[in-house]
């Protein structure tokens, strides 16, 4: 049974392979999303950039809100 099964599945061998290429960038993706140095970089540019004028008060809080949820997502996982 195990040949038979491996020869019907065969032609779905092509999408095993592409979810499983999809599911690696995925975590990629997520890894680098969610890499605290990463996030620290951005947290510090965000303040370069409202030092300089770059950015308003309101516009570099609501980015450092949302940096700071991803920082501590991260340490959920």
């Amino acid at each position: 049974m195990g040949l038979l099964t491996g020869l019907l599945g065969l032609p779905l061998a092509p999408v095993r392979g592409t979810v499983w290429i999809a599911e690696q960038i995925l975590e990629q993706a997520e890894e680098q999303y969610y890499d605290p140095e990463a996030i620290r970089r951005q947290l510090e540019l965000v303040d370069e950039q409202r030092s300089a004028g770059e950015l308003s008060e309101d516009e570099a809080e609501t980015i450092e809100e949302q940096l700071i949820a991803r920082l501590m997502e991260s340490r959920r996982r």
